[in-house]
């Protein structure tokens, strides 16, 4: 294996390839299929070391949370609903998902030249039953919520959430709601941005992992309010 252990040291041959922030430059300048072709096996070198990074990532998020699922995405773009038709994306992108029923939320690693790296975690498009069942929580009580939000250790970290609203508030909200701001949000996410040399420093799987672990106030507070009932009851 590539890294080690109960005290989530990577090991520190492991990180991201040098020649990553070029290749993706490079076809960022020829995004065509004659030209990835001729550079595919470049591509896939790189490729396999990133594989072992997000394998990495995995492994160390394993020792402190459940997670069963890593999903590497693959370079191609499907381009049949979309104006852009440029055949290549110019990121890696990557989530790792945890055990569900019990446990909810998920983690996603995003590198890309530019300065334009991150990692997000959180509730990117929530189901229509998940979503309403947190704002009815926001609705009845968002002291935990606050609680978590307002901790400076977490704020550090991850700031604020981010993601998309409604403009007002939600059909049967009262849009005067004291916790209006929670309540009008269609997404309950978290994003923390890397520049070039972040990604490439020898620590930055460790970094990261140091983040994702800094999201477990959340995470647990919001698997708990979407495996009961608003009496507390469980449902699942």
């Amino acid at each position: 294996m590539y890294f080690t252990s109960p005290n989530n040291t990577t090991d520190m041959h492991v990180q991201v390839p040098t020649d990553v922030f070029d290749f993706f430059k490079k076809l960022e300048k020829n995004n065509n299929r004659d030209w990835f072709n001729d550079h595919k096996n470049e591509f896939k070198t790189i490729e396999t070391k990133v594989k072992a990074v997000y394998n990495a990532v995995f492994e160390n998020l394993k020792t402190h949370d459940d997670v069963d699922k890593l999903k590497l995405f693959r370079i191609y773009r499907d381009v049949r609903f979309s104006k852009n038709k440029l055949p290549y994306k110019t990121h890696f992108g990557g989530s790792f998902h945890r055990t569900k029923p019990k446990l909810r939320g998920g983690y996603y690693l995003h590198i890309q030249p530019h300065n334009e790296s991150f990692i997000a975690t959180g509730f990117w498009e929530p189901a229509p039953a998940d979503l309403l069942r947190i704002r009815k929580e926001f609705e009845m009580d968002a002291t935990e919520i606050r609680s978590i939000l307002a901790d400076k250790t977490f704020r550090n970290v991850w700031g604020n959430f981010v993601g998309d609203e409604v403009k007002s508030a939600p059909k049967g909200f009262d849009k005067n709601h004291k916790n209006s701001d929670l309540i009008k949000k269609k997404q309950y996410i978290f994003i923390k941005k890397f520049n070039d040399d972040d990604v490439l420093a020898p620590n930055f799987i460790n970094e990261v992992n140091s983040a994702f672990k800094a999201i477990r106030p959340y995470f647990n507070y919001m698997s708990e309010v979407l495996t009961t009932n608003l009496n507390g009851e469980p449902v699942i």
